[in-house]
C-alpha cells in the first residue's frame, strides 16, 4: 500500500457528508471581504435582494432560504427563495429595527416536495403507490414532530390520512402541495446547508436619502457689522426648512487656535482680526467637547439641534480629529503627538502643502488606547447632547481599524447615528471605509464632467456590487473644492450639477450661500480653492439676492420628497441619447408616488409595516420579486453645454421602465411644469441653457397622468 493510499485510508469521512445541497454564486456576494462588519447597507424597510445556485445531485427538489439573525443570537429567522429556474434562486427580506443582522442562504433537499412529485407520477402511470404513502406519512410525522401548534398538528393529521389511505379517492382528499408548503417550513436541521454569512447594517430612512447644506456660523450674521453666532443659525433654520433641507452640517464649531494661525486665503500669517481656520482645533477654552465662545454656548447647540428636529431637520457635526498646537491635549497628552527628533511636535503636511496651525494626532503612539478612548468620548459627548449625524473629516488619514472599533462602540447604544466620510482619496479606501462603516460617503463626483465620464461613475456606483455597501453622497461643491466647471459662473453650469446632483444620488449636498450665490472666483489660476476662502475669513452673504439658486434648490427639494424613485440609489438606468453634450438617466422605484402635494413624504421610499417584525427583526419582501411595472418613473436629461441649445433623441428602455411601448405616455417636465406627449422609446429633446439647462420628467401612462 503506498503511503497516499494509506494516508486516504485512515481519514475519517467529514461531518457534513450526509449534507447533498451546495450553494454557490451569490449574487450579490454575501461576503466582500471577511472581516470587515458590512457587506451591504440598507434602511429600514429597503429590501435586500439575493440570488444564489442551490445545487443537489440527482433528481431530488430542493428547498432555499434566505436567513437572517441578530449576530451574537442563536436563531434565524428565514423567508423562502423563489426558484428562478436551473437550480438558480432568489429571496428577499426588510428590516423595520436599526442595526446589523447577519444574512446566509440555506439550503435542504424538499423530501416531502420529492415524494409527493413521485407519488403523483407514479399515480399518473398507474403504478402501485401504497408504500409510497406509507413512506409520505412517515415524512409528514417527522416534520410534525419538529412543528409545533397548528404546524403540527395540521402535520400529524396529514400522517395519519396517509397512512390509513386504501384508495385513490382517499388521497384525492389529501391537499399534497399545501402540505408540502407547510412541511417546508420544518426542516429537518441536521440536514440544511448554510453558506457563509455576510453582514447587513439598517439604518433609518436619513441614511439612504438626504439633502444636506453646509454653512459656517462665523458667517451667518445678517449683520455686516458683526460675525454670526449660533443663534443667528438658529433664526435661519425656518428659512433652511423651506429650502427642503434634511441635514444642517456645520464645520468645526469648537475654539481656533491661535499658534501658527492662517491668515486670509490660507496665508501663512494672520493679520489682526483673522479668524483663523475652523479645522485649526483648540484653544485655552477648550478643545473637541468646547464651543467657540464667539459662536454660543454648548446649550446652543443643544437647542439647535432640538429647534432643526422640530422643523424635520438634523443637525450634523463636523468630526476633525487633529488639534491646534494651543489645543489642551497638546499640554495634557503630549504623547499622542509624533514628534520631531529636535523635541517640537509635527504639524500636518500633504506637500506642497503645509498645514503649520495643525498638529495631527499620533495614532501609532504607545499610548494609543487612551488616545482612542478619549476620541470616543467626543463622540459620546456630542451624542449625548442630541447630535446624531457627523460628517468625519478626511477619515482616510486614520487607521480604518480604529474606525471599525469607534463605529461599532457608538452602534451598540445609538444605531440611529450617521457618519459621513469626507475621502477624496484612492478607490479601494474609499470603498473600505464604507465597508467599515460609515453610512455615507464623498465622492469623485464633483470632478466628474464629461458624458462618458459620469456615465461611467454612475455604472459604476449602481450596477457593481459597491451599490450593496457604498453609499454615495454628491457634493457639487465644497469649501475646499471650487471645480474647474464652475469657474467661469455661469448660471447654466451650476444649475446643471445641482440637477444632476440632486436626482442621481439619493444624499448629496451643497456648500450652501457660496453654491446658491454662484461664487466662482478660484484662489489663483489652476486652483480649485476660493478667493475670500471662507475657511479663513468671514463672510456676509445676500442671501435673498434676485439671482440665487435658492428658488431651484427648494423646488429639487420638494422634487425629492414627492417621488421615491429619487430617495433610492440603486435603481438607475441610464438611456442612450444621440448627443455627447446630453445626458440621460431613469430612477425608478417599486412603490407610487405621494401626489397629494399636501401629504408628508415620507424620506425612505420603501414601504413598512406597523407590526413588529417577526423573531430576529426581519420581515419577508415578496414585493420586492414582482417583475410588474414600477411605481415611479423620473427620468432626468441634462446638457452638459452651459453655453449652446442642445437637442436630441432619447431612446428609452421602456420595458425595464415598466411604460406602454404601443401606447402614448406623459412626460411631465417637474422643473417648468410642462407636459409632453410622448410615444415609443424614441423621443425628440431640446435644451437650452439660458432657460432651463435640464429636464426633470416624471413618466406616466396617459391614463395615470393627473
Amino acid at each position: 500500500m503506498s503511503p497516499r493510499q494509506a494516508e486516504r485510508s485512515d481519514a475519517a469521512p467529514p461531518p457534513e457528508g450526509i449534507l447533498r445541497p451546495v450553494v454557490s454564486g451569490l449574487r450579490p456576494r454575501l461576503a466582500i471581504e471577511p472581516g470587515w462588519p458590512v457587506d451591504r447597507k440598507r434602511v429600514v424597510g429597503e429590501p435586500v435582494v439575493v440570488q444564489a445556485d442551490v445545487v443537489v445531485d440527482g433528481h431530488d427538489l430542493v428547498l432555499a432560504w434566505l436567513a437572517w439573525r441578530r449576530p451574537g443570537t442563536e436563531r434565524w429567522g428565514r423567508t423562502p427563495m423563489q426558484p428562478l429556474g436551473n437550480d438558480r434562486f432568489e429571496g428577499a427580506v426588510s428590516f423595520d429595527e436599526l442595526g446589523r443582522f447577519e444574512l446566509a442562504v440555506e439550503a435542504a433537499v424538499d423530501v416531502v416536495g420529492s415524494w409527493a412529485r413521485a407519488l403523483a407520477a407514479k399515480r399518473r402511470a398507474g403504478q402501485p403507490w401504497a408504500q409510497d404513502a406509507a413512506v409520505g406519512a412517515s415524512l409528514l410525522a417527522e416534520a410534525a414532530e419538529r412543528a409545533r401548534g397548528a404546524d403540527r398538528r395540521a402535520l400529524s393529521a396529514a400522517a395519519r390520512q396517509l397512512a390509513e389511505a386504501a384508495s385513490a379517492e382517499d388521497l384525492d382528499g389529501i391537499d399534497l402541495p399545501a402540505l408540502c408548503a407547510l412541511a417546508s417550513r420544518h426542516p429537518d436541521q441536521t440536514r440544511v446547508v448554510r453558506s457563509p454569512a455576510g453582514t447587513v447594517w439598517v439604518d433609518r430612512p436619513l441614511g439612504g436619502a438626504s439633502a444636506w447644506y453646509e454653512l459656517f456660523p462665523r458667517s451667518a450674521s445678517p449683520d455686516p457689522s458683526r460675525p454670526g453666532t449660533l443663534a443667528d443659525v438658529a433664526a435661519l433654520l425656518p428659512e433652511l426648512a423651506e429650502l427642503g433641507v434634511d441635514v444642517l452640517y456645520l464645520p468645526p464649531i469648537h475654539p481656533i487656535g491661535r499658534t501658527n494661525r492662517k491668515g486670509r486665503d490660507g496665508a501663512p500669517v494672520a493679520g489682526p482680526g483673522d479668524p483663523g481656520s475652523p479645522w485649526a482645533i483648540g484653544g485655552p477654552e477648550g478643545g473637541h467637547e468646547a464651543v467657540h465662545p464667539e459662536l454660543g454656548t454648548v446649550e446652543d447647540v443643544v437647542e439647535l439641534a432640538k429647534a432643526a428636529r422640530r422643523l424635520g431637520m438634523e443637525l450634523a457635526l463636523d468630526l476633525a480629529f487633529q488639534c491646534s498646537p494651543d489645543h489642551p491635549w497638546v499640554r495634557q497628552h503630549p504623547e499622542w503627538f509624533r514628534h520631531r527628533p529636535d523635541g517640537t511636535i509635527a504639524y500636518a503636511e500633504n506637500p506642497p502643502k503645509r498645514y503649520e496651525d495643525v498638529y495631527p494626532l499620533d495614532f501609532e503612539s504607545p499610548a494609543w488606547p487612551a488616545l482612542w478612548e478619549a476620541l470616543a468620548e467626543v463622540v459620546e459627548t456630542w451624542v449625548a447632547r442630541g447630535v446624531t449625524v457627523f460628517r468625519v473629516d478626511n477619515p482616510h488619514t486614520k487607521p480604518v481599524r480604529f474606525w471599525v472599533w469607534l463605529i461599532e462602540r457608538v452602534h451598540r447604544s445609538h444605531p440611529e447615528v450617521l457618519f459621513l466620510a469626507e475621502a477624496f482619496t484612492r478607490p479601494r479606501m474609499m470603498e473600505l471605509l464604507a465597508q467599515v462603516g460609515f453610512s455615507q460617503s464623498y465622492t469623485y463626483f464633483t470632478w466628474r464632467e464629461q458624458k462618458w465620464e459620469l456615465e461611467e461613475y454612475l455604472r459604476e456606483l449602481t450596477e457593481s456590487e459597491l451599490a450593496e455597501y457604498f453609499r454615495p453622497c454628491f457634493w457639487p461643491n465644497t469649501p475646499d473644492i471650487l471645480p474647474r466647471h464652475l469657474q467661469a459662473g455661469q448660471r447654466a453650469a451650476f444649475v446643471t450639477r445641482l440637477v444632476l446632483a440632486a436626482t442621481a444620488s439619493s444624499c448629496y449636498g451643497v456648500y450652501g450661500p457660496a453654491f446658491e450665490l454662484m461664487e466662482h472666483e478660484p484662489r489663483e489660476p489652476g486652483s480649485e480653492e476660493y478667493r475670500h476662502s471662507e475657511k479663513y475669513e468671514v463672510r456676509h452673504w445676500d442671501r435673498h439676492r434676485p439671482d440665487s439658486l435658492a428658488p431651484v434648490l427648494a423646488l429639487l427639494n420638494r422634487i425629492r420628497r414627492r417621488h421615491p424613485a429619487l430617495r433610492q440609489q440603486r435603481f438607475l438606468q441610464l438611456q442612450r441619447v444621440d448627443n455627447d453634450q446630453l445626458l440621460a438617466f431613469a430612477k425608478t422605484a417599486p412603490v407610487p408616488p405621494a401626489l397629494d402635494p399636501e401629504a408628508p413624504a415620507p424620506l425612505s421610499p420603501w414601504p413598512t409595516s406597523a407590526e413588529p417584525a417577526s423573531g430576529t427583526g426581519g420581515r419577508p419582501a415578496p414585493w420586492a420579486l414582482e417583475r410588474g411595472p414600477v411605481g415611479d418613473v423620473i427620468l432626468t436629461v441634462l446638457n452638459l453645454d452651459p453655453v449652446f441649445r442642445q437637442t436630441g433623441w432619447v431612446e428609452l428602455d421602456l420595458d425595464a421602465l415598466g411604460l406602454p411601448t404601443e401606447q402614448p405616455f406623459v412626460a411631465h417636465d417637474l422643473l417648468t411644469d410642462q407636459r409632453f406627449r410622448w410615444q415609443g422609446p424614441r423621443n425628440f429633446v431640446a435644451l437650452d441653457p439660458a432657460e432651463w439647462p435640464a429636464h426633470v420628467l416624471h413618466l406616466t401612462p396617459l391614463s395615470h397622468d393627473r
